[in-house]
């Protein structure tokens, strides 16, 4: 019989769809499940790895809180981003990817049965990391569209917002592409001052935007310098995922709080790795936008390729939803016979927030090259209909 602490925690899909597609080996199969990408991590970060692993310095704990100079870059994309400077000493954390570093942040600063803010549909490895630590997600559901998805206002105003310690919130969202626009950033933010809670700032992707949309980042806004803890990756704009480096930036006291988790989990960072996120931090030639080109232009190929299909528009990040209930099936359902009809691999949302998940597959297009992804509309027919 599993802990009580695992009691709620479900399986994100990915593993199973991911090992089953692997167990295929078929090269014609388009690996659409999980979050990868093909585009090459900025060259300079790959120099500076090749490097590192014969500098002595790297194979070492030290520093406990993450390499000087990463800590330097981080809080200097953060100032970027919200207009706001923060000491590198006393306000920014280094961690072992993103989720970790919000595992450390929930872990900090969540009292059993706090409530946590959360968008819906949303990436169940966060759901499940709040209630590892304890928290109980309340969830404000985003609603699709064939505009895209927007942020449900008026099921907002109707929560209640005293038993919320936190929003832990992401733009763009994973796994929607939904985008937060200057209204439903006011509108949280607003919440958030009724709640007299703390906002995570998930920066992932904050900068893989489409159709001429711009980052707005939550401490930019009105006295909310000191209510945001923002917790950015390496993995997704740099491309940089098994480098396995990540950064949380905010107000010292409660960083202090979180380094105190963060050195009682992972202990530290990987050494020859956080040089390496450093170099592209501060590279003018990060390639993020014209990466962010590519990824779009395969998102459109995708979009007129399934315009027959009711798809769910992103308008950033890496990956939209298909909401195949009118077919007749659910997500599991659609993803089986994608897989099996027409070699695709799709993660199906079964948990990824309420009850209208299961409605959904995931189509991640940061893997598979534009010439791979032509002719996917009829793999679709095929399978679906």
């Amino acid at each position: 019989m599993s802990v009580s602490r695992l009691q709620h925690i479900t399986k994100i899909g990915v593993e199973d769809m991911g090992d089953l597609a692997d167990t295929l080996a078929d090269p014609d199969v388009l690996r659409l499940e999980n979050l990868d990408t093909d585009l090459r991590p900025p060259a300079s970060a790959l120099e500076y790895t090749r490097q590192a692993v014969h500098d002595d310095d790297a194979n070492s704990y030290l520093p406990f809180f993450g390499l000087h100079t990463l800590r330097q870059a981080a809080t200097g994309l953060v100032a970027h981003q919200s207009g706001h400077q923060y000491d590198w000493k006393t306000e920014c954390v280094i961690s072992a990817g993103g989720l970790s570093g919000i595992l450390n942040v929930l872990l900090a600063i969540l009292e059993p049965g706090d409530e946590v803010l959360m968008t819906d549909p949303i990436y169940v490895g966060l759901i499940n990391r709040v209630r590892l630590a304890g928290g109980v997600p309340r969830y404000v559901p985003l609603m699709p569209s064939d505009q895209g998805w927007q942020l449900d206002t008026d099921a907002l105003r109707h929560i209640d917002p005293a038993p919320v310690k936190l929003a832990l919130l992401m733009s763009p969202a994973m796994p929607t592409g939904g985008v937060f626009d200057a209204d439903d950033w006011s509108a949280l933010i607003e919440f958030c001052r009724h709640a007299d809670c703390l906002i995570i700032n998930n920066t992932a992707m904050e900068r893989i935007l489409y159709d001429g949309r711009s980052v707005i980042h939550p401490a930019s806004f009105p006295n909310m310098r000191d209510k945001v803890i923002s917790v950015g990756s390496a993995s997704k704009e740099y491309r940089m995922i098994g480098w396995r480096v990540g950064w949380i930036v905010g107000p010292a006291g409660l960083i202090a709080d979180i380094a105190r988790v963060s050195i009682s989990n992972v202990v530290c960072q990987t050494g020859i790795a956080m040089g390496a996120v450093a170099t592209a931090i501060n590279d003018p030639n990060d390639g993020i936008k014209v990466c962010v080109a590519e990824w779009r232009q395969r998102r459109d190929v995708l979009l007129e390729e399934l315009k027959d299909f009711t798809v769910i528009p992103p308008h950033g990040g890496w990956s939209f939803l298909v909401d195949v209930s009118s077919l007749g099936m659910d997500g599991s359902e659609a993803s089986r016979r994608l897989l099996e009809k027409g070699k695709i691999a799709a993660t199906p949302m079964v948990n990824w927030g309420g009850s209208a998940s299961t409605n959904y597959v995931r189509i991640v297009f940061s893997n598979e090259p534009v010439d791979r992804l032509r002719g996917i509309g009829q793999r679709f027919r095929d399978a679906l209909t």
